[in-house]
């Protein structure tokens, strides 16, 4: 049986398997998905076999393939782990990973939809996963992957396949597109940019590009990495580097502390080579080449000189090859003038001090490893978190209520957030206040992300798990109150600026809408400068949305800030958030698409018109004082268009 007859042989027979799949009870799910997969496995390298798992897909999928598994839900799946998942050594692995990047591929070309996937969400998603396997798409080699035999094969040809479908010529400038897209937003984890960056260094050695901008986009991303400076340009290595700069000159080194502190600032990226070359001047003479290196404009050059000891303490404390990322955040924190805050300096002195003890030890070991001590990954957590504060991200996990307050914390008090790292290092707990009682993290269950995420940044780490289950226990005292409980949790949560009074936009009960129109005017009165006598947002306020995907069908509720309401350079008015999601730059259906750039957005924010966003918005916080002023002059053209674009997205069965 030659290799084509095979597969449409296997293709009766994975039909069979699929019914069976489908029909089976419960309790014999599993048994009847191993079938499944085994038959997957057989396809695999057989002519034609791609196409049967591909066309069938969706029917294994609903058959119930991906029950119980991380597979089930698409929409929360990594594409930079997919070709680890590819090269597994249990071939149910691989064969899972292979009908989910099928349904993948099937959304992606119109083939089929799926309720929680996108057509373009679907197509970006692979566009990552070969951007991120472009070496293996291209076949080059090496000892360790000749090594893999039949794993290595299957893996290139699944990857071709999916590039044959999605084609590799745009993969690069969407790649590029992508990681500039990423680093404008100035996120504190950049390890998926990075990983792409290496990526399009390799597709610029095997194939090269056109001239043109996509090329010089390439180049600029791979050179703020491998060679940001005359003296690296080569990437010679570190030593070598090294050695290079030992003979060099005051005008040299200046050159490339400049160079340095460019590539840093242009992208959001240190290159190992900085770090190396920060480590060596700190030693040089009067320090003057360290202010250089970090690019600093008045306000940091200010905190340079009040705060030099303190500042060359953190660098040598937290700055390794290990945590490059400490030293733009570092660079960030002075250029915000924190340091004039006076509990600030104390406060990092002690953090410089602070030792890692218990499980919160353990736990950042297990996610950033022990090449460096948990403390130097923690210090230059905070140096990031507190020099990027809309940097934060809440990773692939429900935490969003958590991030935010990391965030706000950074932003208005980050005296408190150095307060409470303190507390879980030493103690492995936290303590606040709800109402005033007290709420000891030591003392509560675990919440829905267990001991913490392990895809987040080392402060994150440390304190999700703690704020994760006081959140949960202030969401308990709150039962058997009327309304939205996050009226009462947010102050308690967050802090003294955020408003006390509430306006939830559904009756909680029942989850239909609830006095709309009011709950819209009154948005007007309090955010927008037209309605409010032009009062500017002091304190970031939190806020709810309700996520709608592209389709605008509800996805869910979520938790962001509002930072500031403008109009941008074209004379529209926008408001400006934070969303802790990692990726603000998302397409919410029905022409409400949120911008992270070219709207006079700063790093980190991301923004809506001021329509758009009002119609996913359901609950934000007032000033209980400002109740009774009068609402009636929003016209009732803009309430209605805002209620129209409600009611054709989450609010469609709320009515």
């Amino acid at each position: 049986m030659d290799s084509r007859a095979k597969a449409a042989w296997l293709s009766d027979t994975l039909d069979t398997a699929i019914e069976r799949l489908r029909k089976a009870h419960p309790s014999a799910k599993l048994l009847e998905q191993s079938v499944v997969l085994d038959v997957v496995g057989q396809l695999l390298p057989t002519d034609g076999g791609l196409d049967v798992i591909r066309e069938r897909a969706i029917q294994m999928d609903r058959a119930g393939l991906f029950a119980g598994s991380d597979w089930d839900h698409p929409e929360a799946l990594l594409p930079q782990i997919s070709g680890n998942t590819l090269m597994a050594q249990d071939p149910a692995l691989v064969a899972i990973e292979a009908v989910s990047l099928g349904r993948f591929l099937a959304i992606a070309t119109g083939q089929a939809r799926h309720e929680n996937l996108h057509q373009e969400t679907a197509r970006h998603f692979l566009t990552q996963v070969l951007a991120l396997n472009l070496r293996d798409i291209f076949g080059q080699s090496n000892e360790a992957t000749r090594a893999l035999g039949d794993r290595q094969v299957t893996k290139q040809r699944l990857l071709r396949y999916f590039s044959d479908h999605i084609g590799l010529t745009d993969v690069l400038g969407a790649l590029v597109t992508e990681v500039w897209r990423l680093l404008e937003q100035r996120s504190v984890q950049v390890g998926v940019a990075k990983d792409m960056i290496v990526q399009i260094a390799i597709a610029l050695h095997q194939n090269g590009t056109e001239p043109g901008s996509e090329r010089l986009g390439a180049e600029r991303l791979v050179s703020a990495l491998f060679g940001p400076t005359v003296a690296s340009l080569d990437d010679p290595g570190i030593e070598a580097y090294l050695d290079r700069i030992d003979h060099f000159d005051e005008a040299n080194l200046s050159r490339e502390a400049m160079g340095f502190a460019r590539a840093m600032h242009d992208t959001g990226l240190v290159s190992d080579y900085h770090v190396a070359f920060l480590l060596h001047v700190l030693d040089y003479r009067d320090h003057s080449l360290v202010p250089e290196a970090l690019g600093l404009g008045s306000t940091g050059l200010d905190c340079w000189r009040q705060y030099r000891r303190l500042i060359n303490d953190l660098i040598r404390a937290s700055v390794t090859l290990s945590t490059p990322q400490a030293v733009y955040g570092l660079a960030m924190l002075l250029e915000r003038g924190v340091l004039h805050h006076a509990p600030m300096v104390p406060a990092l002195d002690r953090q410089l001090r602070q030792k890692v003890l218990g499980s919160a030890r353990a736990r950042i070991t297990l996610c950033f490893g022990d090449v460096v001590q948990p403390e130097t990954h923690l210090l230059a957590g905070v140096l990031q978190i507190i020099g990027q504060p809309l940097g934060v991200g809440q990773g692939a996990n429900p935490t969003c209520q958590s991030a935010r307050a990391i965030a706000m914390w950074s932003q208005i008090e980050p005296d408190y957030l150095l307060h409470i790292i303190s507390q879980a290092c030493e103690f492995d707990a936290m303590l606040m206040q709800f109402e005033g009682t007290k709420i000891n993290s030591a003392n509560l269950p675990a919440g829905p992300v267990g001991v913490g995420p392990i895809d987040a940044d080392p402060v994150s780490v440390l304190l999700v798990p703690h704020l994760d289950r006081i959140y949960a226990e202030m969401g308990r005292l709150c039962i058997g109150r009327e309304g939205d409980p996050h009226r009462w949790i947010n102050p308690e949560f967050h802090g003294w600026w955020v408003s006390r009074d509430c306006a939830v936009a559904v009756d909680v009960a029942t989850g239909k809408l609830s006095d709309y129109e009011n709950f819209l005017r009154r948005f007007f009165a309090t955010y927008h400068p037209h309605h409010n006598g032009n009062r500017p947002v002091s304190h970031p306020q939190p806020a709810g949305i309700a996520v709608t995907d592209p389709n605008q069908q509800f996805v869910g509720w979520h938790a962001i800030s509002i930072l500031r309401v403008a109009e941008d350079q074209t004379g529209m008015m926008r408001v400006y958030f934070y969303n802790p999601n990692n990726d603000s730059g998302q397409d919410w259906g029905g022409g409400v698409v949120v911008s992270t750039s070219g709207h006079g957005e700063r790093y980190g924010e991301g923004s809506l018109e001021f329509g758009h966003f009002l119609s996913r918005i359901y609950l934000f916080h007032d000033e209980p004082l400002r109740r009774q002023e009068p609402k009636k002059d929003v016209s009732e053209a803009a309430v209605a268009s805002v209620r129209t674009q409600a009611i054709a997205s989450w609010a469609s069965d709320r009515q």
